[in-house]
């Protein structure tokens, strides 16, 4: 009876704050190789899998041929689901020693407006091996600023470039921050702490995204990668989550040509 009545006061919630507070649904998703690889039928799985959201962040498209290609393809079968999406790609990341890649933004028109020219980060581009790619939306008159954000591989010691992200906040001191991505690195690392005592918090905690190659006694997740990280006294967390997508698979290695990560989104309201 009690869980029953606690639902119901959640729901309530829920709906009085939808009406009340402005709110949009970010998804945040690390498309493993996102380019030329990936077949008609995925890029439909992905649609489907993204169409209930508001602005999608991609992290891995492929810098060469094929990426650019891919995305717009992508925004091209989100246009099929019934709403108008439009979309923007990064240049190449400027990493010379490890691998450069593209980020992208695709969103749902009717629901955001993208203002200006998003950027990818020139103050840390050599400190930061694939340096964050910003843009900021405006939603029923509030503004927000996406950094999306692939870091190195866990073996390359990620901590070393994510720790250039405390100087971020007062590098833009107008704009409302929300750091999303594959970070390589769990939320309880150390790493995050000038972030976490200026006031940010994660969307996640305890929660693993990245795919493993093959299930172990139905664990088929392996580490706690991604994430996003927001301002509380700025954003409100509604409602915050991962996409098991893989469960609509047959196996691992079919689920992994979709990507190797989860998607994870943030359902959020705006101060």
């Amino acid at each position: 009876m009690y869980h029953k009545i606690k639902n119901i006061i959640l729901i309530l919630f829920l709906i009085f704050s939808s009406t009340i507070y402005p709110q949009t649904k970010l998804l945040s998703w690390n498309i493993e190789n996102l380019g030329k690889s990936k077949s008609a039928a995925a890029i439909t799985f992905m649609a489907q899998t993204m169409k209930n959201y508001d602005i999608i962040a991609i992290q891995e498209v492929v810098a060469g041929y094929g990426g650019s290609p891919a995305v717009a393809t992508l925004a091209s079968e989100l246009n099929t689901t019934g709403e108008k999406w439009d979309y923007t790609i990064s240049n190449p990341t400027s990493s010379s020693a490890y691998k450069t890649e593209r980020y992208a933004y695709i969103w749902k028109t009717k629901s955001v407006t993208k203002i200006g020219r998003a950027w990818l980060e020139k103050k840390y581009n050599l400190q930061i091996d694939r340096e964050p790619y910003y843009c900021t939306f405006e939603y029923k008159s509030k503004q927000f600023t996406v950094v999306n954000f692939h870091a190195i591989t866990k073996s390359k010691q990620p901590e070393t470039e994510i720790k250039y992200f405390k100087f971020l906040p007062a590098q833009y001191p107008t704009l409302n921050l929300l750091f999303a991505g594959d970070f390589n690195c769990p939320q309880s690392h150390t790493v995050f702490n000038p972030l976490k005592k200026m006031g940010y918090q994660s969307i996640l905690v305890n929660q693993k995204t990245s795919l493993k190659k093959k299930c172990s006694i139905n664990e088929c997740l392996a580490s706690e990668f991604d994430n996003v990280f927001y301002d509380p006294r700025k954003v409100n967390n509604l409602q915050s989550g991962v996409i098991p997508f893989y469960k609509k698979f047959n196996t691992m290695q079919e689920a992994r040509k979709i990507s190797d990560h989860l998607p994870i989104w943030f359902e959020f309201s705006l101060n």
